[in-house]
């Protein structure tokens, strides 16, 4: 799960210009997805891509390099999904806003196992991707608060609402219903579920 481009990190390496660098990096998705960081290698990526490992290298210095493309790839596209035409959404609109996301990324398991996957293996703090698996949920937490607390101020939101208990619990169901639904795709909806989720914060929180 992503946020809007203004809570995200700016991007340390351009992947729009060539088309091998695309490639490379869709293909980098697939294959992170599937076997992990440590599971992937640069000369698989090259052949998929088809690359030399030394084309791929000139393109990407390393595989960390490659990691933190694809990363940032993946945030650019659910970052500008959730900010459409203008700025990021607040107040309920951002739970509107990511319930759509969440519905998106349905259709996208190799995106949210590449996201969950990393994730887990990136809790190590020498991990190529703990770096930035912190400024994603530090970007979300500040996103998500925002959002609720513009939501008080414009009466939207309840001014009692626990800012910080709605913005840790609604990432941990986003990421719990990710979880669940690889394990079991055609029992757990992440859509429907996270419907329900955010109906009950509106009812309990709804200003």
């Amino acid at each position: 799960m992503s946020v809007p481009p203004r809570y995200r990190a700016k991007s340390r390496v351009d992947v729009s210009g060539e088309e091998s660098r695309a490639k490379a990096v869709a293909v980098a998705t697939e294959l992170f997805a599937l076997t992990g960081f440590k599971g992937t290698s640069v000369a698989a990526v090259a052949a998929r891509t088809g690359l030399s490992q030394s084309g791929l290298l000139h393109h990407f210095p390393s595989k960390a390099a490659l990691l933190t493309a694809v990363l940032e790839e993946r945030d650019r596209q659910d970052g500008d999904f959730l900010a459409g035409s203008g700025g990021p959404p607040l107040g309920w609109a951002a739970f509107d806003a990511l319930t759509a996301l969440v519905a998106r990324n349905s259709a996208r398991p190799h995106l949210v196992g590449l996201f969950v996957r990393l994730a887990a293996e990136a809790t190590e703090p020498g991990h190529p991707a703990h770096t930035w698996v912190q400024r994603h949920y530090s970007g979300l937490r500040r996103w998500l608060t925002d959002a609720v607390r513009t939501g008080q101020e414009q009466g939207e939101i309840a001014a009692a609402a626990p800012v910080d208990s709605v913005v840790r619990t609604t990432i941990a169901v986003i990421d719990g219903l990710q979880q669940q639904w690889l394990l079991q795709p055609d029992e757990v909806s992440m859509t429907a579920e996270f419907e329900e989720f955010t109906r009950t914060l509106r009812a309990r929180w709804a200003g």
